[in-house]
């Protein structure tokens, strides 16, 4: 193999697990993983992709061989399944996607395997309650392909909302009144906008009347002046899907590694028995103690799958 120059993103990624190895005792003051890794779970955006929205090449290789290795991978995610499988795809061997924030659950080819819905009454009564934030609120649907997401009021100029718009735009509605789209359960209520916005509208969701009937899933991204609000069935979250798709599998905690950056991966990293978060990560995810890789413009995700799951299945 040739030698990789000292600023490459593979050299960064050797050398970070070297490190690592020599100091692990001190520097995580833990036991050695005990359990083979099972179940890898990795949130996309800020984790698995860099801040361009590309793929590293050592995180494709890095899933390939723990797949190789009898791991399962899945993806877990805010994004809907259509906009998740534009990254999946990206990656040839089988992959879960935990999709909506837990929400639903799906195999790589489209099959459905858990699914759980936002009543229609609550969605409704939100988006009433809600009536200040309108602007930025949209409903998201299971269905095929049109009208998946649907707006009341949409800016395609809008700085902070156009990439998504662009790249989601055949599976873009827009309806007004918003309430008139709700002809049946959607998956989620959204809301985005700056931080500012949304810092005021998740303060106002969480003191809706009906808070018991819905879970928040909540996702800050500060350098982009940009935050989402995501409004699921009260069961719902990456971590609880994660549980119960766990369960299913028939693996423990102790079997699961989970990678994150954002507010909306917390739960999921809770339930891990082995939690990662990337250097990148939002400074509250940083004061848990979990142990912390690269950043996602340095193969992150690839330095933890090497060290933790890969390493470990070798014992």
């Amino acid at each position: 193999m040739d030698a990789q120059p000292p600023d490459s993103t593979a050299y960064k990624t050797h050398a970070f697990i070297a490190r690592l190895r020599y100091v692990y005792q001190p520097a995580f003051g833990v036991e050695p993983l005990s359990m083979p890794i099972r179940l890898i779970a990795l949130d996309i955006d800020g984790t698995l992709l860099n801040s361009s929205s590309g793929l590293p090449d050592a995180n494709l290789r890095a899933i390939q061989a723990a797949v190789a290795r009898g791991i399962e991978v899945a993806l877990v995610t805010g994004r809907r399944f259509d906009f998740a499988r534009t990254i999946a795809d990206l990656i040839p061997c089988p992959l879960t996607m935990i999709v909506n924030n837990g929400a639903l659950v799906r195999s790589k080819d489209g099959a459905t395997h858990l699914r759980n819905l936002l009543p229609r009454q609550t969605a409704l009564d939100l988006i009433g309650h809600m009536s200040d934030y309108r602007r930025g609120a949209a409903l998201v649907f299971d269905r095929l392909r049109e009208n998946q997401v649907v707006y009341e009021e949409i800016d395609w100029q809008d700085p902070r909302r156009r990439p998504y718009l662009l790249r989601n735009r055949e599976f873009i509605a827009q309806i007004s009144p918003l309430e008139d789209a709700l002809t049946e359960d959607p998956i989620q209520l959204m809301y985005s906008g700056s931080p500012k916005i949304m810092h005021a509208a998740e303060t106002a969701l969480r003191a809706a009347p009906n808070r018991e009937s819905f879970s928040l899933a909540v996702t800050y991204y500060d350098h982009m002046d940009f935050a989402m609000l995501d409004v699921i069935h009260p069961r719902c979250s990456k971590g609880g899907t994660l549980a119960d798709w766990a369960a299913r599998r028939g693996y423990s905690r102790d079997e699961i590694m989970a990678v994150g950056d954002n507010l909306n991966d917390v739960e999921m990293l809770e339930f891990a028995g082995l939690p990662v978060v990337m250097a990148n990560a939002v400074a509250e995810l940083k004061t848990a103690g979990w142990r912390e890789t690269l950043s996602n413009d340095h193969a992150g995700v690839a330095a933890a799958i090497e060290l933790y799951a890969l390493g470990n299945s070798e014992n």
